[in-house]
């Protein structure tokens, strides 16, 4: 057991992706990670793997429009998103393999299919899906879970952009429905921005180079989920148990 954890431990962690709808904090936690990950040993690199929809909402409100989705419709929004999205996620793989750093993903092919889903354009996704397959399955792919309420008000606070209640609440239902679900590490993204670092680190820590590779092994039962395991919530506790892994910072200096 102990052996098998080692060897788990002594992969390159390659590809994290942070998921979730508009107002959970993708771009805070990724952006936190990704300098946690490169202060604790583990050289990591944000990318933010946008669609273009906010892009098109600035474009169409300054022609007169509402929307994206009035300006080119809900089907070439949906094109515009999947090309674009897929443009981002296809360069990031390559920068990262070329330069051996992890990379950190704001968004990745799974906000497209909820977004696909939450725009009830269901015959879209199987063509997204057979797109998307030559990107590999992050090692971890962390959904940032919120009451679409909760995201609204974050949302208008910052001012940058708007989202109806409808969409939010369409968007999380489309999260929780796609077949991948399962393998999410679940994560309470309405709690303040500081535990929700905290939480996202306590899971990956495992990951991280130790002096003490057999102690630590058996100290940090937090891996890459296996394919297909329950749905699993990471636990916001302030203060770590014995036998939970410390944040990455931590470890870094231990």
């Amino acid at each position: 057991m102990v052996r098998s954890l080692r060897k788990r431990r002594r992969r390159r962690l390659r590809t994290v992706a942070l998921i979730g709808i508009d107002g959970s904090g993708k771009t805070t936690q990724a952006h936190r990670l990704a300098d946690a990950l490169t202060a604790a040993g583990r050289p990591a690199t944000y990318h933010r793997n946008a669609g273009g929809r906010r892009w098109l909402g600035r474009i169409a409100q300054r022609v007169g429009r509402s929307d994206a989705q009035r300006l080119v419709g809900r089907d070439g929004l949906l094109a515009v998103e999947s090309v674009l999205r897929w443009l981002a996620i296809a360069a990031a793989l390559v920068s990262c393999l070329l330069t051996g750093r992890t990379a950190v993903m704001d968004r990745y092919a799974a906000c497209q299919y909820a977004s696909i889903r939450a725009h009830g354009g269901h015959r879209w996704e199987r063509l997204a899906r057979a797109g998307y397959r030559v990107f590999p399955r992050p090692q971890v792919t962390f959904l940032l879970a919120v009451d679409p309420a909760e995201a609204y008000h974050r949302i208008e606070r910052r001012g940058t952009d708007h989202e109806t209640m409808g969409w939010l609440t369409a968007a999380d239902t489309a999260y929780r429905t796609l077949p991948e679900y399962p393998t999410f590490v679940l994560v309470d993204a309405g709690r303040p921005a500081e535990e929700v670092s905290r939480q996202i680190q306590r899971h990956l820590a495992g990951w991280l180079p130790s002096a003490d590779a057999g102690e630590t092994a058996e100290a940090t039962p937090a891996m890459p989920p296996d394919p297909m395991p329950p749905a699993r919530p990471v636990t916001p506790d302030h203060t770590p148990a014995p036998g939970v892994a410390t944040p990455l910072a931590a470890r870094a200096h231990t």
